[in-house]
């Protein structure tokens, strides 16, 4: 999530957010200790990050300029952002996550082992141990596949799973369905609103 966030906003200041700072624009006040959250756990070097009000908007932002090779970046979180659901999901991570990696942490592996200051560190060690004797293949759809891949995918009885569709499932998608592609807009943007997992969205 944070990879595809990154886009818009700083990954260092969105991995702060997962760390346990507390984003609040409620005022001007709020929106300077948030900037100061961030920045207590972001490495100063060719990073500022300060709170503002945007005129225009009626709005108060967290705003963070990375400075690299002369080039200045800046991202903004603002009160889309922390009413999104991709937000919802960071803090709800940061609570979860919160007080899980004490001093000497280290995680491991079969035999190995790597020291990790927080659970972004762990993760990340984690994932690369994993993917390096992974292979990763990308396929739009069946037919592309060699029929041995497609028999050790999805074919052989062995390892496939079959799951029975119930008449209540089609009940829910029909509504589903009904919601998303229907002519009433309302249901369709207040759904898309609690569980859309982006930063901005033009609905």
């Amino acid at each position: 999530m944070i990879s595809r966030l990154a886009r818009l906003i700083d990954a260092e200041a969105l991995y702060a957010i997962l760390r346990g700072a507390k984003i609040d624009l409620a005022t001007g006040e709020t929106a300077r200790a948030s900037a100061e959250a961030v920045i207590r756990i972001l490495q100063p070097d060719g990073v500022k990050v300060y709170a503002r009000y945007d005129d225009k908007l009626e709005r108060h932002q967290v705003v963070v300029e990375r400075n690299r090779h002369g080039n200045v970046r800046t991202s903004v979180i603002d009160e889309d952002f922390v009413l999104s659901g991709d937000f919802r999901q960071l803090v709800a991570a940061a609570q979860l996550v919160d007080g899980l990696i004490g001093p000497g942490a280290y995680v491991r592996r079969g035999e190995h082992q790597n020291p990790v200051g927080d659970f972004g560190q762990a993760v990340h060690w984690l994932r690369a141990e994993v993917e390096r004797n992974a292979t990763v293949q990308r396929y739009k759809g069946l037919g592309e596949m060699n029929p041995d891949q497609l028999w050790e995918t999805t074919m052989d009885p062995a390892s496939r799973r079959l799951l029975k569709v119930q008449i209540e499932d089609a009940i829910a998608a029909d509504e589903i369905f009904i919601k998303l592609m229907g002519d009433e807009v309302e249901p369709r943007r207040d759904f898309i609103e609690q569980n859309a997992l982006v930063a901005r969205l033009d609905v």
